[in-house]
């Protein structure tokens, strides 16, 4: 039987979660922005590797380029999340991942890693263990070490011949969907993107000249351009996610002061059927009295 006491400790508890409801809302609006920032930011250095490609594909013949072995299965890694509480974030991703495993040439893939223990559980799940688990940074500024060690990892495997190619994939923020599921082939580099930059006309007045050995600055600028294509990905995953988590507690703040506005209804009602009876024993107890007088 419900009492003042039971409502009242009901709606204090109400508040203590809307409370944090409100606090993990502000949190992800603040992630979210300095995420996008983030993009923002590694674009203008992808601007820079996509010129420097230009350059060094223009000034000769196709350069041979490690990681393009028709040998081994095509590996994936995939980019989740650690924590929960942001609504279908990692079902999505883990859903696209399991029928890419599925149907890139017939199967004949291999998970490489998922960042994000939820995601890998979910891919687990479904049939699709991965090789290695990591876990995303905390902040903005651990990006990049978290993108140095993925980028070593890739570079390992492909280098000892365990996989012919990697590719990323993630969910990102569209007009549509604050969750998209997308994935994107780190190495080898795709062909037809190196013969765009190669017929892309140059953009200033001349072109700049380099001492770099061509074929060791090549290497090095294909490296500087997987790093990017990681960090991006690290960086719309993460905004994805925060919005995904924005949009969940907006929807529990709703349903939270549904509730406690049912609570308050209750709890009014119910101190009013205490009045109500309290006064009745006071008349009762009086008209007693006055009787037996």
């Amino acid at each position: 039987m419900e009492t003042l006491e039971s409502l009242g400790e009901k709606l204090d508890t109400t508040g203590d979660i809307r409370a944090i409801v409100r606090t993990m809302k502000s949190l992800s609006s603040a992630s979210i922005r300095g995420y996008e920032r983030a993009v923002e930011a590694v674009g203008e250095y992808e601007r820079s590797v996509e010129m420097g490609l230009q350059v060094v594909l223009r000034d000769g013949p196709p350069l041979e380029r490690r990681g393009a072995s028709s040998k081994g299965p095509d590996g994936l890694v995939v980019l989740g999340s650690d924590r929960g509480l942001c609504g279908r974030f990692n079902d999505r991703i883990a859903q696209h991942a399991s029928t890419w495993l599925e149907t890139v040439r017939d199967g004949h893939t291999r998970l490489v890693g998922v960042v994000g223990i939820r995601a890998a559980a979910r891919l687990e799940a479904l049939g699709a263990p991965a090789d290695g688990v990591f876990t995303l940074p905390g902040s903005i500024s651990g990006l990049a070490q978290a993108v140095n060690a993925l980028s070593v990892e890739i570079e390992r495997r492909v280098s000892a011949g365990e996989v012919r190619s990697v590719t990323l994939a993630y969910n990102r923020r569209t007009q549509d969907a604050l969750a998209q599921p997308m994935d994107r082939r780190l190495v080898p580099v795709p062909e037809r993107y190196l013969r765009e930059l190669a017929a892309r006309p140059w953009s200033g007045p001349s072109r700049p000249t380099y001492r770099m050995e061509r074929s060791a600055l090549f290497s090095w600028l294909v490296r500087q351009h997987v790093f990017v294509a990681i960090y991006r990905g690290f960086a719309e995953s993460l905004a994805s996610e925060h919005a995904s988590r924005l949009a969940a507690m907006q929807s529990a703040e709703r349903n939270i002061d549904d509730r406690r506005e049912e609570l308050e209804g209750r709890y009014r009602l119910k101190r009013q059927e205490t009045i109500t009876r309290e006064l009745l024993d006071v008349v009762s107890g009086f008209e007693a009295v006055r009787h037996r007088g």
